[in-house]
């Protein structure tokens, strides 16, 4: 269903300022998390006494992936994530901490209970359900998630930017493809929640975005 509105709570998270989404319904006492970053406090704090049903990771790059962990333990939450990446959740080289040690050293979580895939429609809080789209290219399992008017884009599409193609598994084609023959589509009004960064529309990016 996309009847139901959702309340959306960003918290810009370690040392990236990456963004993670608490997704909840207005008045509901639980919800679900949305890559859960690096130095998670703020966010462990805010879910406090909520029942959390679901971890959904964009991607598994270690500044979105770093409060993993603690999330799942305190919450007996199962983690979502696409196949392309299974294993980056146990190699900090693959997801990258082995590459930054300054920020934090290397990050190794549990295995993902669930793989998503391109068109998978995914059912949480009841009858929110959220649309998955495969969009590669700024990592290969990059996947976003649409629910009515709300995309949550991960390192896909930003404000007035893109994601980096240069890591790896990453291809600026793919990325390009991904945005232009799959967010593009969207309605004008969508509201785009970025792993970077402020909120956007799709058609402010579409007019505006001097990458894509």
């Amino acid at each position: 269903m996309d009847g139901k509105e959702l309340k959306v709570e960003a918290f810009s998270l370690g040392p990236l300022q990456t963004n993670a989404y608490l997704v909840s319904l207005p008045g509901e006492n639980r919800g679900i998390v949305i890559d859960p970053g690096m130095n998670p406090q703020p966010l462990l704090k805010r879910v406090g006494d909520m029942e959390i049903e679901a971890i959904l990771l964009t991607h598994a790059h270690f500044d979105h992936i770093g409060g993993v962990e603690q999330l799942r333990k305190l919450k007996g939450c199962p983690v979502y994530l696409h196949d392309a990446e299974s294993d980056w959740l146990t190699n900090p080289k693959r997801n990258g901490s082995a590459n930054w040690p300054e920020l934090g050293g290397p990050i190794v979580t549990e295995l993902a209970e669930y793989a998503l895939d391109e068109g998978q429609r995914l059912k949480v809080l009841d009858d929110v359900v959220f649309r998955v789209f495969h969009t590669p290219g700024h990592s290969p399992g990059s996947v976003s998630f649409l629910y009515g008017k709300h995309l949550f884009s991960g390192d896909v599409l930003f404000k007035l930017s893109v994601g980096r193609t240069d890591l790896t598994g990453g291809s600026e084609r793919e990325l390009l493809e991904s945005i232009h023959g799959k967010l593009f589509d969207l309605p004008d009004d969508t509201i785009v929640y970025p792993g970077h960064g402020p909120r956007t529309t799709i058609g402010f990016e579409r007019e505006n975005n001097p990458y894509v």
